[in-house]
């Protein structure tokens, strides 16, 4: 029984890429910027190879140590016991969509809309005529300050919170004693339904809330409702074949559910690496895709380096748990889908390369591949490795 197991720390880059430039993101570093967080510490990855990958010399510098060499703390090692490349992005693109369609086996060309003064009218007056209720922002917020600076207004009015981001979203924020979540839910379906073609957004993000004035808080009741990817996936062409393709966390939702046979969502990244270890329990033969969000939403975003620091160690501390239940014929692969460098100006994704940690008795050790021209790397190995 064939299994892969691929898991996505959402946002966690390793430098800049080649045209990080064109994206204002010259410089641009999530891990080396995290390494320098006293909380930083990845000795099992560091076994795997991650610290052995092309460009991956972090500095020492303010950086937390381990081991009794410290000279050796975010360094490679001279043997290690996975296969590691660099992949470098293809696509024209530096978020959460377009980043898992290219890991996927799906190049885009041509990016994803945004939408830096608000969304035009004659999207909004459409929006506003199929749901009957006003819209309140349209403008780029941080989902924390938006509802903080609408909220009450909303609360009195019944208006939409509408506001995007720097990537490409149609995010409503709501209270849920004003909007019912699946009321809210629907309303997201009907931005979806508009949203195509020249307007056609990577996702529509429900982003419900509850509290009182000056102690709103959002709740673990997100839904995103994603673009369908222009062509069949790495996802798709398993499922044809009879493969299982497992989903664990947004990834249903990142693919609109297409070429998924069963998933399960998650609230956390403790809950993302317990699903997944109740995954690996299961007997099935295919992939698992799963993704770990906190690193970008919580930290990434926020620029906050000591938090996406401690989750990174979080899931570090819990990776021998994941190693011990893989079966002789399972792999497991660790990247990222791009970079979000809580050091870095502003609250934007960077344009990073992503690191690939590959590992599992089908896996030759001690290799390091080099760097690789997409992340569409990945979908060939994983479709090589099913025949």
């Amino acid at each position: 029984m064939k299994r892969v197991f691929l898991i996505v720390l959402d946002s966690v880059g390793m430098g800049e890429a080649l045209d990080a430039a064109e994206f204002g993101d010259e410089g641009a570093n999530t891990l080396l910027s995290c390494s320098k967080s006293k909380y930083f510490r990845m000795p099992n990855m560091r076994k795997l190879g991650y610290f052995n990958i092309d460009g991956m010399s972090l500095s020492l510098e303010g950086a937390n140590t381990f081991g009794e060499n410290k000279s050796e703390a975010n360094t490679g090692i001279d043997s290690f016991s996975g296969s590691v490349a660099r992949l470098r992005e293809a696509s024209a693109g530096k978020d959460t969509t377009i980043g898992h369609w290219e890991i996927a086996g799906v190049v885009s060309k041509k990016p994803l809309p945004t939408y830096p003064n608000g969304f035009p009218a004659d999207v909004l007056d459409e929006f506003v005529r199929l749901t009957g209720r006003n819209v309140l922002c349209n403008l780029p917020y941080s989902g924390t300050e938006v509802i903080n600076k609408y909220g009450d207004e909303h609360v009195r009015s019944g208006d939409l919170i509408v506001y995007t981001s720097a990537d490409s979203v149609f995010q409503i924020a709501a209270h849920e004693e004003v909007v019912s979540v699946s009321e809210l839910y629907r309303y997201c379906e009907i931005a979806r339904n508009i949203l195509v073609g020249d307007h056609g957004v990577g996702r529509v993000i429900a982003r419900p809330f509850i509290g009182k004035s000056g102690e709103f808080i959002r709740t673990s009741n997100r839904h995103d409702f994603s673009i369908k990817p222009p062509k069949d996936t790495m996802l798709d062409a398993l499922m044809n074949k009879g493969y299982d393709t497992l989903a664990v966390g947004k990834i249903y939702d990142i693919f609109a559910g297409q070429g998924i046979s069963d998933y399960v969502r998650t609230t956390s990244n403790e809950d993302g690496i317990n699903k997944t270890l109740e995954m690996m329990d299961r007997d099935f033969e295919g992939l698992c895709f799963i993704n770990l969000v906190d690193y970008d939403m919580l930290y990434g975003h926020r620029r906050d380096r000591d938090g996406y620091a401690k989750a990174l160690t979080y899931f570090d501390e819990r990776l021998p748990e994941i190693l011990s239940k893989m079966k002789s014929e399972d792999i497991l692969m660790i990247t990222a889908d791009h970079g979000c460098d809580p050091d870095y100006k502003g609250t934007d994704h960077t344009r990073e390369c992503v690191p690939l940690v590959m590992y599992g008795n089908p896996i030759e050790p001690n290799v390091n591949l080099g760097t690789k021209d997409s992340y569409s790397f990945i979908a060939d190995k994983i479709l090589d490795y099913f025949n």
